[in-house]
């Protein structure tokens, strides 16, 4: 299945939200103020928020007036086009370390699928020929834990961890260690998702930082913020958040299959300015796919 193929079917939902109310009204309604309120209300319904929706519909008229379109059939390709535009500073590239090994760091709240998202990275990079080492530093959860060893095993690759309650510093310095000592690629760390106490968890993150600069100069290359696309709007509150705790560099928003809300991923980019780097489209190993703003904004605006 092509990349295009696989965001259309991921993204049913979200687009069922946008075109079920509106497919009938471009085929029976004439261009009109009325028609363009439909469709706020329908992006709007799609969590992609006020002002993006707005912006949207605006930047459709837009396009309108420069096409001299007359036929609301073909506001779906204006449409994409706008939501392209809304992306046009996503970089979705993940930095690399120019010698020794990458890190990336994931950040998240518990639930949103952090750890299945780190499981997905290691497979994924492991296929590509990458010795990869997880760090299980969410040592607040022992669940968190057994869950990112049993993706360890699933995935090929080795886990650093300590027991619950151990310093998650400290699991990212023997992460580190043995990454040189094994000459691996990749070290992905696993952190605690405490977004409830954030002073607690910016001290935490700030001692994670302090000894991973400390021994990998330049790391770490990516801040993963992961972020559950079912919460919707939701998603946009935990990025505000998280902006605040540490640098988020990248966003990876799972579960985009199993929600109408797929729509707020625009809003992250437009308002937020984080770029998307991965979505997940499904539940299986593969279904975590890199961000393609052409695939997505053609996956929720074509009927």
């Amino acid at each position: 299945m092509g990349l295009f193929d696989k965001f259309r079917r991921g993204l049913e939902k979200s687009r069922e939200a946008v075109w079920g109310r509106l497919a009938g009204v471009f085929q029976s309604r004439r261009m009109d103020d009325a028609l363009f309120e439909e469709m706020e209300e329908a992006l709007i319904a799609a969590d992609m928020g006020v002002e993006t929706s707005l912006w949207l519909v605006e930047r459709v008229r837009q396009l309108v007036r420069q096409e001299k379109l007359a036929d609301p059939a073909g506001l779906p390709k204006l449409l994409q086009r706008a939501m392209e535009e809304a992306f046009s500073d996503n970089d979705a590239t993940m930095r690399t370390a120019a010698e020794g090994p990458t890190l990336y760091l994931v950040v998240g709240v518990n639930g949103v699928g952090k750890t299945t998202t780190i499981g997905k990275l290691a497979a994924r990079y492991g296929r590509e020929g990458r010795r990869v080492i997880l760090a299980a530093a969410d040592t607040f959860r022992a669940a968190a834990i057994e869950q990112l060893v049993e993706w360890g095993k699933r995935a090929g690759c080795d886990v650093v961890r300590h027991s619950q309650g151990a310093d998650p510093a400290a699991v990212v310095y023997d992460a580190i260690a043995a990454a040189k000592a094994r000459g691996a690629d990749l070290v992905i760390c696993d952190t605690a998702g405490r977004l409830h106490n954030k002073a607690h968890l910016m001290a935490e993150l700030a001692k994670i930082h302090k000894v991973i600069t400390r021994e990998l100069p330049g790391a770490p290359h990516e801040v993963l913020l992961v972020v559950d696309g079912t919460t919707g709007q939701n998603a946009i509150a935990q990025a505000k958040a998280f902006k605040e705790v540490v640098k988020v560099s990248g966003l990876v928003v799972t579960k985009l299959d199993g929600t109408a809300k797929g729509g707020v991923v625009v809003p992250i980019v437009r308002e937020e300015r984080i770029p998307v780097k991965w979505v997940g489209l499904g539940e299986g190993v593969d279904d975590l796919e890199p961000f393609d703003a052409s695939s997505f904004a053609a996956g929720i605006c074509r009927p």
